[in-house]
């Protein structure tokens, strides 16, 4: 008899070698993992929504915590995710961290928001940093447009009060103007009864004295008449020159506010609005890269602070592009 072949009877223990595998099945199994994924979160929150109504007063927590092994915060976090998700797929890309961060955004806004900043790409700290820009740019444009409209008030305002000192300003001239030939009537009058003697009403009376008396009592009359007419006049005269000032300033503080408009105007434009709030953002980041570098150029060895530096001339160029 001859000797085994020991290889041979190895071989024959051994198990068959698995089949290969192809790129297609093992795409295939992501996918459908992922959207099972996606189903059973929506499932578990579901399910614990069912079994809260389910059991009585005061059984919840201790069956969440002795049967399922939830604490009372992640099942409220399963509960809102199936409450507010229908999409599995979205859910299962996202992953629960980041579909709990979007429940910050209005409903109707989720998908755009998801579209617009990549948001599966994304870490849960810089998703919640991007939702904390769109409410401060939308909240910096909420409040440009309130100003806006107390500034189309105001002005809308200062408009009636400039026809309303228009008006004013055109009688205080009309009654200035008045008074002034009031004055000058009355200086003629009075120049013209100085120089002639007064008539007397009954011509039996002869009595010099009488006559002088009632002439004096006349020109008396009449420069009460001129005094009166002056002051008048004087009166008016004020009032022209306050309105006139009243008109002046009105007018200076509706330029200003159109000046104020168009500001806030550009403050009100949402894109400005985020734009600002990021080339803030990148101005401080700048200064803190810059700070670094200087701590890097005081080290002996310069390779960090020449790492540092190629960094800052490549963002340095991309902006100069984008700009262009």
């Amino acid at each position: 008899m001859g000797k085994p072949d020991l290889g041979a009877l190895i071989a024959q223990t051994m198990n068959p070698p698995p089949r290969a595998r192809s790129i297609e099945v093992i795409t295939g199994e992501i996918v459908e993992l992922k959207k099972q994924a996606g189903e059973a979160i929506l499932g578990i929150g579901q399910r614990l929504i069912e079994a809260k109504e389910m059991l009585p007063h005061g059984e919840w927590l201790p069956w969440l915590t002795e049967r399922v092994e939830f604490s009372e915060r992640t099942a409220q976090n399963f509960i809102r995710l199936a409450r507010e998700w229908s999409n599995p797929q979205a859910l299962a890309d996202l992953g629960a961290t980041k579909a709990l961060t979007l429940l910050a955004l209005p409903p109707e806004e989720r998908e755009q928001f998801i579209e617009d900043h990549n948001v599966i790409d994304m870490s849960t700290r810089q998703l919640e940093q991007a939702i904390k820009e769109r409410d401060e740019a939308r909240a910096a444009a909420q409040r440009a447009e309130a100003d806006k409209r107390t500034a189309e008030q105001a002005r809308a305002k200062m408009a009636e009060d400039m026809k309303f000192l228009n008006i004013r300003l055109s009688g205080a001239k009309e009654d200035r103007e008045q008074a002034m030939q009031d004055v000058a009537r009355l200086e003629a009058e009075l120049a013209d009864l100085k120089a002639q003697p007064v008539d007397v009403a009954v011509e039996t009376v002869v009595d010099q004295a009488a006559i002088e008396k009632a002439r004096a009592e006349a020109v008396a009359e009449m420069q009460a008449k001129l005094d009166k007419a002056r002051e008048k006049q004087k009166k008016a005269e004020a009032q022209r020159q306050e309105a006139q000032e009243q008109l002046e300033a009105a007018r200076r503080k509706l330029e200003e506010q159109a000046k104020a408009e168009k500001q806030e105007n550009l403050a009100g434009d949402k894109e400005w609005a985020q734009f600002e709030l990021l080339f803030n953002q990148a101005k401080d980041h700048a200064n803190q890269m810059l700070k670094l570098l200087f701590h890097a150029r005081g080290r002996e060895d310069q390779a960090t602070a020449q790492i540092m530096e190629k960094a800052l001339m490549a963002l340095s160029e991309q902006i100069g592009r984008c700009a262009k």
